[in-house]
């Protein structure tokens, strides 16, 4: 049976799963997955990153489109979804290659393509990733997003009221929520991250404080039923998000202080920034090289004799 027709066949109980926990599609071993998460938004994971899906009739809005190897995988998902593939518009919560992956295809289908300003930049420009010691280059034409966002935005489609605005540097410089007010549905790309160690993209405009402000962004703007979707990772709900405030709240007061004092990152990890904390990350000292790197580059604003 071709990859195709058992997204089909998935999809064709879609509309009979009940509403409430998470209920998974289960597909092919090589294909994504598609979860429902009301009864009008699908969630794809296994493209690459979290792809969120207003599936309708009339057409399909999407955010963010995976990476570019699971382009074709990811399209037959979304064909395989109400809508049948016809995607009206595209959001990408930032620029990371995870979010932008079938940007190209969808593109030249006649997808709007929308997402910050800088995420434009980045994405018609090319950039360095750090971390790989490579350059991505730019996308091609088709690829770029059309509508640029600076501050915030709002359109409707199918009859769901759809709110996006900036997070101001949470994850990179150009990061997009994306909120279905009516399903109370917001995906969040990076600026919360529930399973993965949280990602702080210094090189690329994120850092720590960003962080802490964007989660508070959007707690206040939410309520406690709210669903966040992640860029990586399961839907959860406002504790989740309110437990990653906190612990980045706490990080942010320690390091402050820390790298007033002068001290390296291993200093830091040393002087116990996370000792105490409920979460346990994979690469203590990865993260906290970013938070040290991030402050840094804000450090004028941090206090006026942190030199």
């Amino acid at each position: 049976m071709r990859r195709r027709d058992v997204l089909k066949g998935a999809a064709a109980g879609f509309g009979a799963l009940a509403v409430g926990p998470l209920a998974r599609v289960a597909l092919a071993a090589d294909a994504p997955a598609v979860e429902r998460v009301t009864d009008r938004l699908a969630l794809v994971t296994g493209a690459g990153g979290n792809v969120l899906v207003l599936a309708a009739d009339d057409g399909q809005v999407v955010v963010d489109s995976g990476a570019a190897a699971s382009s074709t995988a990811l399209l037959a998902a979304l064909g395989s979804l109400p809508g049948g593939g016809r995607v009206q518009r595209l959001f990408n919560t930032h620029w990371h290659p995870e979010q932008v992956g079938a940007n190209e295809a969808l593109g030249k289908a006649g997808a709007k393509i929308i997402a910050h300003a800088k995420t434009r930049a980045h994405l018609a420009a090319g950039y360095y990733l750090p971390a790989e010691d490579r350059y991505v280059n730019p996308l091609p034409a088709p690829a770029l997003p059309t509508e640029v966002v600076y501050t915030h935005g709002e359109t409707t489609a199918g009859g769901e009221r759809i709110e996006y605005g900036y997070l101001l540097e949470a994850h990179t410089d150009g990061d997009l929520y994306v909120y279905f007010r009516g399903s109370n549905v917001v995906a969040v790309g990076g600026a919360i991250s529930p399973e993965r160690d949280p990602v702080l993209d210094w090189f690329g405009g994120g850092w720590l404080g960003g962080r802490v402000d964007a989660l508070e962004q959007l707690l206040a703007m939410t309520d406690e039923k709210t669903r966040f979707v992640p860029s990586d990772g399961p839907v959860v709900g406002r504790a989740a998000v309110e437990a990653e405030r906190d612990f980045m709240r706490t990080v942010f007061d320690r390091m402050v202080e820390l790298v007033r004092k002068g001290d390296s990152p291993e200093d830091c990890l040393a002087a116990g920034a996370l000792d105490g904390l409920s979460r346990k990350l994979a690469d203590p000292l990865a993260f906290i090289y970013s938070v040290h790197k991030g402050l840094w580059a804000h450090h004028n604003t941090l206090s006026p004799d942190i030199v």
